[in-house]
């Protein structure tokens, strides 16, 4: 299948609602089409990379469907990314259009890309400016000629597609925390299926569904749940970025069904409005943090986990609203793709493990990427020679899905036996003061032992002898921290699929205060 063929259908259907503007599938489908004409106007052509630096808006979506029109390559870029980044990903990708939106939110786009490494924009030949209003479009931005977005939709409709499906049409950035982003290249089949199986999965085709999306389309989770949405025929509520008041007010006046959710944004939802139910409409929230869904459930809103990752996409698998809440905070879930198959692997020996027992988790799926691109080595790396796509995080599987745990680089063998930080986070959490906590493992004289960050509630004081001693009486001595420090806030990278937080920074900081102390 085709891209653009999710747009296929009845015109009066709402595709879109942003903000106060409803858009049909016949509108958005007339309007990527003419997106796509300007785009050929201006030089693009089959294969070229199209970097899309915008937030949540129509124009996003139809750059999108129109590069998977012409046969280019949509870069999705992150509003938050900067100079350093762009010169990453701008280079690496040899981007030759770049659609961005000036005016937004006071940000000094211009001054962003004057910073960046002039050799990093030597593919860039025109910059496409989106605006909204009276908004004036600069002459050239980044001393590239500067063209209105208005003006590459005013062109003509593209009348015959160039889609095909096995053409690439979308780079993610990784969201690694130690290393520069690979991008993962997808085609349109893989895109599209997946958006289908969606649909089904999340209930996002009941004939009364309305789905809302608080997350960026740049990131795999937003894009995956949009694109669930077109598919299912059901309108996608978008704002340029969240704010939990604004979100709050869509949710009522649209009767917002489902929404996924990263990161703070349950909580900040909740803490919006003092009614005991304040969401009735809402039937399910797609994504959970650890101790988030029971607490939500007590306000009416039901919370799953899920996993994915850019490689193969987000939303690959789904706990159910029947489990109960601890089991539904947790990553992994039943696969959704009747032909998706997960493996885990004991990385010492190869072995392929049980149900039950802890590895890599490896994928093979229908909504897996092309590859890496431009990075060959990688892509081979990264594939198992009968197709799965090996992970790098650590869990388990059960009959028909898995339980991710950490990322393997989190995870712990101490005292010989492989060990979940989370577990010990959770034991830690338990002690009063104690907001939120993280483990790393420190390689010691007499081999690996866990340390353990802990920030402070509001006004208290976490005393570490006390964490220690609490986590002793309640989990295997060798699981227990052997030191606890209190900081202020965890370092963090924020990445279009949530917030995640730096364990190697973190390993950095212990090492750091285990010297100083002597």
């Amino acid at each position: 299948m085709n891209l653009p063929d999710l747009l296929s259908g009845d015109s009066h259907e709402v595709a879109l609602i942003d903000r106060e503007r409803r858009v049909t599938y016949a509108e958005l489908d007339a309007e990527s089409r003419r997106v796509a004409s300007g785009l050929i106007e201006v030089g693009i052509r089959e294969g070229d990379r199209v970097a899309l630096w915008l937030p949540n808006n129509t124009a996003w979506l139809a750059c999108f469907f129109a590069c998977a029109h012409v046969g280019a390559i949509a870069l999705a870029v992150n509003t938050r990314f900067r100079s350093g980044e762009l010169t990453d990903i701008l280079g690496r990708s040899g981007a030759k259009a770049l659609v961005l939106w000036p005016g937004f939110r006071g940000i000094d786009f211009n001054g962003i890309l004057e910073a960046v490494d002039p050799a990093a924009l030597s593919a860039l030949d025109v910059v496409v400016a989106y605006g909204e209003g009276d908004e004036t479009v600069p002459v050239t931005i980044a001393q590239r000629r500067a063209v209105a977005y208005r003006d590459i939709a005013r062109s003509s409709a593209l009348e015959t597609t160039r889609a095909r499906p096995d053409a690439g049409v979308l780079l993610f950035t990784t969201s690694g925390t130690t290393s520069k982003p690979k991008l993962v290249l997808h085609d349109q089949r893989s895109l599209a299926r997946h958006a289908f199986d969606v649909a089904r999965a999340f209930g996002f085709d009941a004939p009364d569904a309305t789905i809302l999306l608080p997350i960026p389309l740049c990131g795999t989770f937003g894009l995956t749940a949009a694109l669930g949405a077109i598919a299912a025929r059901r309108p996608l509520v978008m704002l340029p970025t969240f704010d939990a008041q604004s979100a709050a007010s869509l949710i009522r006046k649209h009767a917002v069904t489902h929404f996924p959710a990263a990161g703070d944004i349950v909580a900040q939802l909740l803490a919006s409005s003092d009614e005991p139910r304040p969401y009735p409409s809402v039937r399910l929230v797609i994504g959970a943090r650890t101790g988030q869904a029971a607490r939500a459930e007590r306000r009416g809103l039901t919370l799953v986990g899920v996993y994915g990752m850019s490689e193969v996409q987000a939303m690959v698998s789904r706990h159910y609203e029947t489990d109960p809440p601890e089991k539904r905070e947790l990553g992994g879930g039943q696969l959704i793709a009747t032909d998706a198959r997960v493996r885990a692997r004991d990385t010492a020996t190869g072995r392929i493990l049980p149900h039950g027992e802890s590895g890599e988790l490896e994928f093979r799926m229908p909504s897996a990427m092309t590859g890496y691109f431009g990075n060959q080595e990688a892509t081979r790396a990264v594939f198992t020679d009968d197709g799965f796509v090996a992970s790098g995080d650590l869990g388990y599987t059960v009959e028909g899905g898995f339980v991710f745990q950490s990322r393997m680089g989190d995870a712990l063998r101490l005292s010989g036996f492989p060990v979940n930080p989370l577990e010990i986070e959770e034991t830690i959490n338990a002690v009063p003061g104690v907001a939120a906590s993280q483990v790393v493992g420190i390689d010691g004289e007499r081999g690996t032992y866990a340390v353990a960050f802990v920030v402070a509630q509001a006004g208290a004081v976490v005393d570490e002898q006390t964490v220690i001693a609490h986590c002793a009486s309640r989990i295997a001595g060798y699981k227990a921290p052997k030191r606890v420090f209190t900081i202020d806030a965890f370092p963090v990278t924020h990445s279009a699929n949530g917030t995640k937080v730096q364990k190697g920074r973190l390993r950095e900081l212990a090492v750091e205060r285990l010297r100083s102390d002597g």
